[in-house]
């Protein structure tokens, strides 16, 4: 039997990936543009030839899940087939240099803007000839990538990097400028996503309500929002990472009147206190914050609201700490999620005065979050006899599925728990009817089970 020497010389390439959903989207472009003449990909790392490591460097914790991950991927190179291991994402472009000496397993380094130069970087780095590439950190998106959906759901970047230079932040050092994409290239997207079969698209940017002021002179969401409830087979369209400070009437209303955007709105905050929002350079104020979330809630009286705190900021007096919990204890947020300060070399906070210690930090943190477990709690049990549509994503066990509806986003939110007597198809919509509760997730019966 004869063999091909070109069968021989193919590589199988693993990606893991760390950090949040643009990480994500990072990935599936790198798995979409691996050279098929020369790679193969692969969702087992033990029998990869190339490891890449897609990285997160926003905080501590982060930066530590990267590392052990690195040394975790690295040990295939004496128990697997491990031949290179390559770095990319934001702890790459922000510790290359350090990274390459410091860690003799990995063979390359791809800079956040560097993706495009993804095949000639694998072809060309060896165990002798290491290889940084990370000079382009304002870099155009790679447009008109068949990117291969996983699942029903996909996230869609519409603009990369940030200009609002908060003090606690290094992204715009790792990710760039803010660079909205064009319309017509998200529709090109997301309308070859709807024919590969996803149905619910999540709008993801470092800044989604910046979009669009640095390509036609105006925030233009609305306008984008609008192009995209015309698009066939999407059902459910997402907004995620919205600052308050660019959410304006156009915007409102065309979430209100497009049928097909999830009344469901992720909003960091950061903090209430104006001392505090002032001292991170936040481009907008407690009063300013209060009046949005009325606006909100009472042109869209289903909204879903979802933020999130930093605790322990430099300078966070009791008094600034009371007065958040204060407000959150009056908004009641649907979802809401707290971080502890993270002191990132390269930011204006890192030197800051009255730098707050763990111990205070975690304290604070606890009380937060106890204060959320019961608002949550509260939300939860006045849900019950809501009829919801609900997209089915597993099966936990007979007669029992998870799904979600509009008011959770996939990993960061609860579930619904579906109690049907019939076989379901995941991927589907059905209503279901919530009757039980816990203090995170709902529970229901399905009323219609013959899908969409």
């Amino acid at each position: 039997m004869k063999i091909r020497r070109d069968i021989l010389s193919r590589k199988t390439v693993y990606i893991e990936t760390l950090g949040c959903s643009k990480n994500e989207v990072d990935s599936e472009i790198m798995r979409s543009i691996l050279d098929k003449e020369n790679f193969d990909y692969t969702t087992n790392p033990e029998i990869a030839n190339i490891i890449i490591v897609n990285t997160c460097g926003f905080i501590e914790d982060a930066k530590e899940e990267s590392i052990d991950a690195i040394f975790e991927m690295s040990k295939y190179k004496t128990d697997g087939k491990l031949e290179k291991l390559v770095l990319a994402g934001c702890l790459a472009q922000r510790y290359a240099n350090e990274l390459i000496k410091e860690i003799p397993e990995v063979d390359a380094i791809m800079g956040t803007g560097n993706i495009r130069d993804l095949n000639s970087i694998l072809l060309e780095s060896s165990n002798t000839k290491k290889i940084i590439k990370k000079d382009d950190i304002n870099s155009s998106y790679i447009e008109e990538v068949k990117r291969l959906p996983l699942s029903k759901t996909a996230y869609v970047r519409i603009s990369e990097g940030c200009d609002n230079l908060c003090t606690y932040c290094i992204i715009p050092k790792l990710r760039g400028k803010h660079r909205s994409r064009k319309f017509e290239d998200i529709i090109s997207e997301i309308t070859y996503l709807g024919k590969k079969g996803v149905k619910e698209i999540i709008l993801i940017a470092q800044n989604t309500s910046d979009y669009g002021i640095d390509l036609y002179g105006e925030y233009s969401l609305y306008k984008l929002l609008d192009k995209i409830n015309d698009v066939d087979n999407i059902e459910i369209i997402r907004l995620l990472y919205l600052y308050p400070d660019n959410i304006d009437d156009k915007l409102i209303k065309s979430i209100k009147r497009n049928g097909k955007v999830a009344h469901y709105l992720d909003i960091p905050l950061q903090h209430i206190s104006n001392n505090i929002l002032k001292a991170m350079n936040r481009k907008t104020t407690k009063e300013t914050i209060e009046n949005l979330i009325s606006k909100l809630r009472k042109n869209i009286p289903d909204i879903i609201l979802r933020t999130t705190f930093i605790i322990g900021f430099p300078g966070e007096t009791d008094e600034d700490f009371d007065e958040l919990y204060n407000f959150i204890e009056n908004i009641k947020f649907d979802k809401l999620g707290v971080f502890s300060y993270s002191k990132e070399e390269d930011t204006p906070a890192f030197g800051m005065q009255n730098q707050i210690d763990e111990l205070t930090k975690q304290e604070r943190i606890n009380k937060i979050m106890e204060l959320q477990k019961n608002i949550s709690e509260e939300l939860m049990r006045n849900k019950i006899g809501l009829e919801l549509s609900v997209l089915v994503e597993e099966f936990e066990e007979e007669n029992l599925y998870v799904g979600r509806s509009y008011m959770d986003s996939p990993e960061i939110d609860g579930v619904i728990y579906i109690n049907s007597n019939k076989d379901l198809e995941l991927g589907e919509f059905y209503n279901v009817v919530i009757t039980e509760y816990t203090e995170y997730d709902l529970i229901g019966d399905v009323i219609d089970e013959s899908g969409k």
